[in-house]
């Protein structure tokens, strides 16, 4: 028993320590992605150039998913990690080798079927609203991102095979090299050649995105095989094992299709406003939720292929543990901090009226935040387990949720429901100007709603499979976290009140900073000073983990 405990600590100290360092080095890649955010908002803001590019970028993301993203990853990681569980690194390559011929090949042949079809596909399905001058702006942007596909479709599978290792730096470097290729097209390319420089460079960035990871490769003695492989069983056993992700993924995908063919009809600026609150929804959530679900996932599949059903359990409450301490809080410091953090891009084509659009796509998005983080783990559970069609069936009923949402919620304008919302998280009546219903915001609203169904089904399901899934525990985590996060955030609200008091808020920009820096530190305290009033030991145990280096682990085998 001494020795079993022994284990589990250990294994817990390195998932804790694995995703501090993915943790630390996606803070990094979403610096990088804030930069770039900054200086595109300033030439584009919201308007018709921008909802060209962030179009154009919805198929070539879809495919990169489906072909040799989360689907192929999911389904590729089990069985490859069980061969390097039995010490079979033959057979682990030869089926890597199969994976990545085949994945190339048809990298290849879809794009080149997208390239052809983008001219119709464009004004038909993913904006049917947008002028033609505008689709033919998103038909050459896409076209070009598409060379981008074909790279990940290999450097993807790369990030799996390492990951399978339980090597996190390279995969977790890959991100930075690809921002920064896009970087380079924003500081380099975007004045001559505009959007389409941030294309070439995004392409520049997917290539950097592979060659970061062959070193590693290298070390670990990866071998290729020249073949395809197509009568290798294990070759179809992860077709098998993707046909159900990938629907899963396009569902998803889907959603923002519906979403995107929605925004393009509510007016100039809603699509870009919409992908803007997305993408600073997902800054705290990649560095929570996908950072934990990558670490997670290779301990999972390995728990699963050794049938160790306990140590699985531990593992997965404790990911989830986790992310609701560190999920809650940053969703409602986005809530009561987001205004002055978004009025920080203000400048040049991104006004104060861009600002306030993204602001409330941004709140509704704050369910979405937890949700969306508490999905990476709970659906790579199932994954673990090699079973790929319950989350597909799980991911079906939340698009429907999603779809249904999207179309009420986008049309909806009631000023009354939103003063409801704004009463009920206190918010002060300064940030109430941003609808939190009607328009664009009600899109992620319908997003945030759908994802929480989708989660609830997994964790029944779960606690029914796995008789039981330490939801005493989750409950306990989830109520005192809340209490913590709404304490607070009346320390921030107080401390945005004391700032207008003192006439410091319209000074500018660095009082602003100034002020977001004060309630992100005071707010911090007053987290874990309510943390350590309501007994919250998990806050203290997951610090124990990461820099406690003593030697009980010995003493206890």
């Amino acid at each position: 028993m001494a020795q079993v405990s022994a284990n589990a600590q250990q294994r817990s100290r390195h998932i804790a320590r694995s995703t501090l360092l993915v943790m630390v080095i996606f803070a990094v890649t979403k610096g990088i992605s804030l930069l770039q955010t900054f200086i595109i908002a300033r030439f584009f803001g919201v308007g018709r150039e921008y909802d060209a590019y962030v179009a154009a970028l919805r198929v070539p993301e879809l495919l990169v998913v489906l072909i040799s993203g989360g689907a192929l990853a999911h389904a590729f990681i089990p069985l490859f990690s069980g061969h390097l569980a039995r010490d079979d690194r033959e057979s682990a390559w030869r089926l890597a080798s199969h994976v990545v011929n085949t994945v190339f090949l048809v990298a290849v042949a879809v794009s080149a079927l997208v390239f052809v079809l983008t001219p119709v596909l464009v004004p038909t399905v993913i904006a049917p609203g947008f002028d033609a001058l505008t689709a033919a702006q998103t038909v050459e942007l896409m076209r070009i991102l598409l060379a981008g596909t074909i790279i990940f479709a290999v450097s993807a599978l790369f990030s799996g095979i390492l990951q399978s290792h339980q090597h996190f730096l390279s995969p977790a470097l890959a991100p930075i090299m690809y921002d920064l290729g896009i970087l380079f097209g924003v500081v380099v390319l975007l004045q001559p050649l505009g959007l389409r420089g941030v294309a070439i460079g995004t392409v520049l960035g997917a290539g950097m995105h592979l060659l970061v990871q062959v070193p590693a490769l290298v070390h670990y003695k990866a071998r290729w095989f020249a073949e395809l492989g197509w009568r290798d069983p294990q070759l179809w056993q992860v077709v098998r094992l993707m046909l159900p992700r990938i629907v899963g993924l396009g569902v998803f995908q889907f959603n923002f299709l519906v979403m995107n063919n929605i925004a393009s009809r509510l007016g100039v600026g809603a699509v870009s406003a919409f992908d803007w609150g997305w993408r600073l929804m997902q800054i705290p959530q990649t560095l929570i939720g996908t950072a934990m679900g990558i670490v997670i996932f290779p301990t999972l599949a390995g728990l699963s292929a050794l049938g160790d059903e306990r140590g699985k359990r531990l593992a997965m409450t404790g990911a989830l543990r986790f992310i609701l301490i560190a999920s809650i809080p940053s969703a409602v410091g986005l809530w009561v901090v987001g205004r002055p953090l978004i009025s920080l891009l203000e400048g040049g084509a991104f006004d104060a009226s861009a600002s306030m659009l993204v602001y409330g796509t941004l709140r509704a998005f704050m369910l979405g935040l937890i949700v969306h983080s508490m999905l990476e783990v709970v659906a790579r559970s199932f994954y673990a387990d090699k079973d790929t069609l319950t989350p597909l069936w799980a991911a079906l009923i939340g698009a429907l949720v999603n779809v249904v949402l999207s179309f009420v919620l986008s049309d909806v304008a009631s000023a009354d429901v939103n003063r409801v919302f704004l009463l009920a998280f206190a918010v002060p009546a300064s940030l109430g100007d941003a609808p939190l219903l009607g328009n664009v915001s009600g899109l992620a609203l319908a997003n945030s709603l759908a994802t929480l169904v989708e989660v609830g089904v997994l964790l029944v399901i779960l606690r029914r499979r796995w008789s039981g899934i330490e939801e005493g525990t989750l409950a306990a985590t989830l109520l005192k976290t809340t209490a913590a996060s709404l304490i607070m955030a009346g320390v921030v609200v107080a401390v945005e009140a004391l700032w207008s008091a003192l006439g410091w808020s319209a000074r500018g920009t660095l009082f602003t900073i100034g002020m977001i820096g004060a309630q992100v530190l005071l707010g911090g305290a007053t987290f874990l000073m309510s943390a350590l009033l309501l007994g919250m030991k998990e806050v203290f145990e997951i610090a124990k983990l990461l820099f406690n280096r003593s030697t009980r682990l010995q003493e206890a085998a």
